[in-house]
């Protein structure tokens, strides 16, 4: 993967397995950290250029905002960003309330493959009022070039269309149906959007978020608030997330 990675022209990538509760949660900070660097080790020592940083697809969870960031739940290279990815099946309840929680402590939500998830046909408003509450949206560079199907590319070229598309990722599990590949998608974003639009989903977006730095949603020209409320949102975050989850939330 990583030599296919290169040939493509990728030269950074982000080791995001999922940390799902009662699922995958053998997976925390410290030993994707640990995994990573071995793999990172490898990497170098056979002679392929490629820079590796640690991260999770991180799935909702009840003590996500004390454990997001810290040594169980990474974010992405140790940023203000994270993947989050929302149950594919059914529509979470008051997921923008999450979101909109996480968003006041600091963190930023990367929603991972909003045009894949299956309930986007008949609440595609939610996807719309996420991008606008600060949500950066990622979009499978597979969505785009018809891997996952007709329906699946129609919400990719929509959000693209509608600015709503802020990154492209490989979402890369293999060398073979889910290659770490960009330059298809990369490609078709350009005869639809320019080049300019196509290069910044796939270098400049993602290197300022690795780097920390301020990304805005296509459509909201508005930099994440970080700072020393932080620490006082957490708590009023927590005491909101107890009352959502007796409420009804996943």
């Amino acid at each position: 993967m990583a030599r296919m990675a290169v040939d493509d022209g990728i030269t950074r990538m982000a080791c995001t397995p999922h940390i799902v509760p009662g699922l995958y949660e053998s997976n925390d900070a410290t030993k994707i950290r640990t995994a990573t660097a071995a793999l990172q080790t490898a990497i170098f020592e056979a002679g392929i250029d490629l820079d590796l940083v640690i991260g999770a697809d991180v799935h909702i969870a009840p003590d996500l905002p004390t454990t997001l960031g810290t040594d169980r739940v990474p974010t992405l290279n140790g940023t203000r960003y994270f993947l989050f990815e929302p149950t594919h099946h059914v529509l979470p309840p008051r997921l923008e309330d999450l979101a909109a929680g996480l968003i006041d402590i600091g963190f930023v939500p990367i929603v991972t493959h909003p045009e894949r998830l299956s309930w986007i046909e008949h609440h595609y408003d939610t996807i719309e009022r996420l991008s606008e509450l600060g949500c950066l949206m990622q979009i499978t560079a597979g969505s785009i070039t018809g891997s996952f199907g007709k329906s699946v590319r129609h919400h990719a070229e929509r959000m693209l269309d509608e600015g709503r598309a802020d990154i492209l990722a490989s979402d890369a599990h293999n060398v073979t149906r889910r290659p770490p590949v960009l330059s298809r998608a990369r490609d078709a974003v350009a005869e639809r959007l320019g080049a300019d639009e196509a290069n910044a989903m796939v270098v400049d977006r993602p290197a300022e978020i690795l780097a920390d730095r301020p990304v805005a949603p296509m459509n909201k020209a508005v930099e994440p608030e970080t700072g020393p409320h932080v620490t006082s949102g957490r708590r009023r975050f927590q005491r909101f997330l107890r009352r959502w989850m007796r409420e009804g939330g996943v």
